[in-house]
């Protein structure tokens, strides 16, 4: 039973810097490649791009209630960081071929509909 109660309180938490608890902010794997030759990394897209969108709730220097609900295990301000996590973030921020998910951020300043295309194309390079 134990290890249920912790699982549930795993699964609310993980609905991070929203105000819905979750409803609609998971979606399905955008099943996103990584093309030949891609040129996406950490220095030239993903850090401006969780800098531009996610640090406002998803930083290590956040607590408490300036992470507006985001685990304190999601933090997008490092690589290592981000690669704990990508697949939650391409299930909830990244789009691809199979879906285009639009869960994060819930406020604020949002992605392009290329910039979530290019965010699913980095993970699934395995976040360079």
């Amino acid at each position: 039973m134990r290890a249920w109660i912790t699982l549930f309180a795993a699964a609310i938490s993980l609905a991070a810097c929203s105000d819905d608890h979750g409803s609609g902010v998971f979606g399905p794997p955008t099943e996103s490649t990584c093309p030949t030759g891609s040129t996406l990394t950490y220095d030239n897209f993903g850090k401006s791009f969780m800098e531009r969108y996610c640090t406002r709730c998803h930083s290590s220097e956040l607590v408490g209630a300036a992470r507006k609900g985001a685990p304190s295990f999601h933090d997008f301000d490092t690589q290592p960081g981000i690669k704990g996590v990508a697949d939650h973030i391409d299930e909830t921020t990244a789009a691809g071929p199979a879906a285009t998910n639009k869960g994060m951020p819930p406020d604020g300043l949002r992605p392009t509909m290329e910039e979530r295309l290019q965010l699913g194309e980095w993970i699934a390079c395995g976040v360079p």
